[in-house]
């Protein structure tokens, strides 16, 4: 299995890994389904909503 970038989109990422979403709404990032989530990487989720993408990363990584 691939490993989840910080460059991939939200979307990309659950679609590798379904599992995250847990992770994703317990930081916020209510939108998993929107169209933002389609064209927003990881990244610049966590910097639109105020967090540390080292620490999402390494929440996603421990899923």
């Amino acid at each position: 299995m691939a490993d989840i970038t910080k460059d991939m989109t939200i979307g990309e990422a659950l679609m590798l890994k379904p599992e995250i979403a847990p992770v994703l709404l317990g930081m916020g990032m209510h939108c998993l389904g929107c169209p933002a989530s389609q064209g927003e990487s990881l990244e610049e989720a966590a910097m639109v909503h105020g967090m540390d993408v080292d620490e999402l990363m390494g929440q996603i990584a421990a899923v």
